[in-house]
Formats: C-alpha cells, sequence, structure tokens
C-alpha cells in the first residue's frame, strides 16, 4: 500500500513539473533586434539597425549598440551596416532573380518538351510514311497514283500474242516479232514493271517514294505511247502492201532492173541528139 502511495504521489509530481515546464517553453521570445533582422533579410525594408544608440553629453552610452554596431563591433558588422542593401527578396534581390530564373528555366522546359513532343510525333508520322507496310493508305496514293498505276498491274508479264499486247491484229503482231520490236518491249515492259515493284515494297521517304510512282507513270505512258504507233505504223504498212497487191496497175515489173549510170546517160543522148 506503501508502494503505491509512493508511486502515486511520483506521477502527480512529474505531472506538475511537465505542466510547468510545457507553459515556459511555450512562451512567446519577442527581440526587437532578431524581429528587425527577419525585416532586412525579407522585403519590408534595409534599415532598423537596433540595438539603438544612446548619446549623454555626445558620448555613446548604450553598450549593446557600442558591441554590435559601433566602435566595439566587428568589422564584419560595420561593413554589412553600411553596405548595400543585399535583401534576398528585394524586388532585384538574390531569391527573387532565382525565381525569376526558374521561372525561365520552366518555360524553356516546356518548350523543350513540345519541341521533342513535336519531332517525335513527326518521326511517328515519318516512320508510317517511310515502312512500306502504310503504302496503301496514303492519301496521294488513294486518291491519284492508285488509279494512275492500275494499268501496269492489269497488264500482262509477259505477253504473248496480238490480243495481250493490245494489237489490232495477228499480222501486226508477227511483224512487230520479226524486227525484233516485241522483244524490246518487253525489255521496257520488265524495266516498269520492277520499279512499280520496288515502289511498293522497299522502305523508303514519303517523297522518293512518290517520285518513282511519277517515274514510273511517266515510262508507262510513254511505253503506251510506242506501243500505240507501232500498232498504227504497222496497220498502214500492212494496208499499204494489200493496196498495191490488189492494184497491179501500180505495181513493179517483175523482171524491171534499175539502170546503170552509163545507161542512163546513153538513152538521154539518143533521145536529145536530133535537137541540137
Amino acid at each position: 500500500m506503501e508502494n503505491l502511495l509512493r508511486k502515486g504521489k511520483f506521477f502527480l509530481l512529474l505531472l506538475i513539473v511537465t505542466n510547468v515546464f510545457g507553459q515556459v517553453s511555450v512562451k512567446r521570445l519577442n527581440d526587437p533586434s532578431i524581429v528587425a533582422q527577419h525585416k532586412r533579410m525579407t522585403f519590408e525594408s534595409w534599415g532598423d539597425w537596433r540595438p539603438y544608440p544612446k548619446y549623454f553629453l555626445g558620448i555613446q552610452t548604450n553598450f549593446a549598440y557600442a558591441t554590435v554596431w559601433g566602435m566595439w563591433a566587428p568589422n564584419i558588422n560595420r561593413d554589412y551596416k553600411d553596405g548595400e542593401d543585399i535583401r534576398p527578396l528585394k524586388p532585384t534581390g538574390v531569391q527573387n532573380q532565382r525565381f525569376a530564373q526558374l521561372k525561365f528555366q520552366e518555360e524553356e522546359a516546356k518548350k523543350i518538351k513540345t519541341a521533342s513532343d513535336t519531332i517525335h510525333k513527326r518521326s511517328v508520322q515519318d516512320f508510317a510514311h517511310w515502312t512500306s507496310a502504310t503504302v496503301d493508305a496514303d492519301p496521294l496514293w488513294l486518291l491519284y497514283y492508285k488509279r494512275m498505276l492500275k494499268p501496269i498491274t492489269e497488264f500482262p508479264d509477259h505477253p504473248q500474242n496480238f490480243l495481250e499486247w493490245k494489237l489490232k491484229d495477228p499480222q501486226t503482231y508477227e511483224t512487230l516479232n520479226i524486227t525484233g520490236t516485241i522483244k524490246r518491249l518487253q525489255e521496257e515492259l520488265d524495266l516498269i514493271k520492277e520499279k512499280y515493284t520496288m515502289s511498293r515494297s522497299m522502305d523508303m521517304p514519303r517523297g522518293k517514294r512518290f517520285l518513282m510512282y511519277h517515274e514510273t507513270l511517266m515510262k508507262w505512258r510513254k511505253f503506251v505511247w510506242e506501243l500505240r504507233n507501232h500498232n498504227n505504223k504497222t496497220t498502214l504498212l500492212t494496208d499499204y502492201k494489200n493496196i498495191l497487191k490488189n492494184h497491179s496497175n501500180y505495181a513493179l515489173p517483175p523482171a524491171w532492173t534499175p539502170a546503170s549510170d552509163g545507161q542512163i546517160v546513153h538513152s538521154t543522148m539518143q533521145h536529145y541528139k536530133h535537137r541540137y
């Protein structure tokens, strides 16, 4: 029982001591010199040099001022008091300069991020146009080149008769085949189809791909134009042969042979010898 009373008295004493020291610890410290220092180090004003000097008959009597700012103060204190305004939060202070620089860096970071995002998006777009896997979705291909280059895919790779060559009749095909024109046209056709296949299957920049489309289209138009000209010329030659065959009066005699230069001169002299 006595131990219990002792413990109770001890806890009661501890509670009283804690309460007393707690009230002392929360006592507000209000030192005018510290407050003045806080004002100097913020944006308020550069001054209020506490403690203030006191004079009696022209003699400094405030020991605290003399040791902090006065004649007995360290040189660094006097230099600080008489020096320039070094408030970090003044309009041109170091801290405000840091804030401004930080804001500027944030704006620059936003610009860099925007530029990097733009470069990334452009790279993705360029890759989408670079690879051959997306060529069918290109707007310019869908609007123009798909329709203009379609005849190349429809034309046979190795035509074997006049119908596949888009010629008028078998005689035209035979004539071009005998003269070797068919072989040359086949080589040009192979080059056109090969260029078309490369433009559709290879990975390349979008601009280069459309240049290849354009070159292929120009070669194809030239090929079709040349084929049409051969078709027309061969048909005209065949028609002319048929005319000569049907009208023998226009044909040359079978035994006719061209005269030599001496025979022509002799015939001319015999014809005009009685006139001169």
